[in-house]
């Protein structure tokens, strides 16, 4: 599946036996084989619809991932049936609701703003960050904002996002010693109060097409310093998302989903994700931007 260009492997295992017991080994193996930004699995919960767990590409676990829940919402929907849904989560609890389109709006709770919430390694405030980064080059980006969605994000505000080296610069930021479980980093442009353009380096994933917690991030970052209403149309490489910040200080994603076929692994049992095809029925769609 796929969100607004943010590429998913997904496991269904709601009914399965056992969850796939997944590691970052074979998390690493299956994206060399079915390059993904991150691979999601729905597994069974008590106290909800379904938990979900999030790996990105290197085989790292994460806690919140915006667009994987709006995919792996828009999955349980498509069965039919259903207007709301609740899912578990490392980051904590979402809540889903079916769009009209068919597609899933989020609610990604509330973002956080506490040094150690985010995690910081030091007190700072997430408003400004006393931070900045040289770029290859020339130049210098100073005073992020910081915020977590579940995740750590910071937030670069410039004026014109494709001019930014977001490949060498992201991947500084993500691993400075300021960000103890790295960082999500996000570069906005404000074009209008409710129209932001964004790119995002994903830690674990690297430069992607759109990143939904990264938008979330994005939007509350720029409402914050004056620069955004609290709703806004966020365009990220792959497509626009829609952002909300209500009144209840709950932040809510809508965009695009694609169902992109069935892939059969060999490195997980077959029941354990169900429906799968055979590896020669994969289907790659032009939209995947990988190799």
């Amino acid at each position: 599946m796929n969100g607004a260009g943010n590429a998913f492997v997904v496991i269904d295992a709601r009914d399965a036996a056992a969850p796939p017991a997944l590691n970052a080994d074979l998390v690493r193996a299956v994206a060399a084989a079915h390059p993904f930004d991150q691979l999601l699995v729905l597994e069974p919960c008590d106290a909800a619809d379904f938990r979900l767990r999030v790996w990105n590409r290197d085989g790292g676990e994460v806690g919140a991932c915006g667009n994987g829940a709006r995919a792996a919402a828009a999955l349980v929907f498509g069965e039919g049936g259903r207007e709301t849904l609740a899912m578990a989560s490392a980051g904590g609890p979402l809540a889903a609701r079916r769009l009209p389109d068919g597609s899933a709006e989020v609610d990604l709770g509330r973002p956080r703003f506490g040094w150690r919430e985010i995690p910081l390694a030091r007190e700072m405030d997430a408003l400004s960050l006393d931070y900045a980064v040289d770029l290859p080059g020339g130049g210098r980006l100073e005073s992020p904002g910081a915020v977590s969605m579940g995740n750590p994000h910071v937030v670069f505000f410039v004026d014109d996002v494709d001019a930014v080296p977001v490949a060498e610069t992201g991947p500084q930021v993500e691993t400075d010693a300021l960000f103890p479980e790295r960082a999500n980093v996000g570069f906005a442009e404000i074009r209008a109060r409710d129209d932001i353009r964004l790119r995002v380096w994903e830690r674990g994933a690297g430069l992607t097409l759109a990143c939904g917690t990264g938008a979330a991030a994005a939007l509350v970052a720029a409402h914050r310093r004056g620069l955004a209403d609290r709703e806004a149309r966020v365009e990220a490489d792959g497509g626009a998302l829609g952002v909300r910040w209500d009144a209840d200080d709950h932040v809510h994603l809508s965009g695009p989903v694609e169902f992109e076929g069935e892939i059969g692994l060999d490195l997980v049992e077959p029941r354990r994700a169900r429906g799968c095809a055979r590896l020669d029925r994969v289907m790659r769609l032009p939209h995947f931007p990988r190799p």
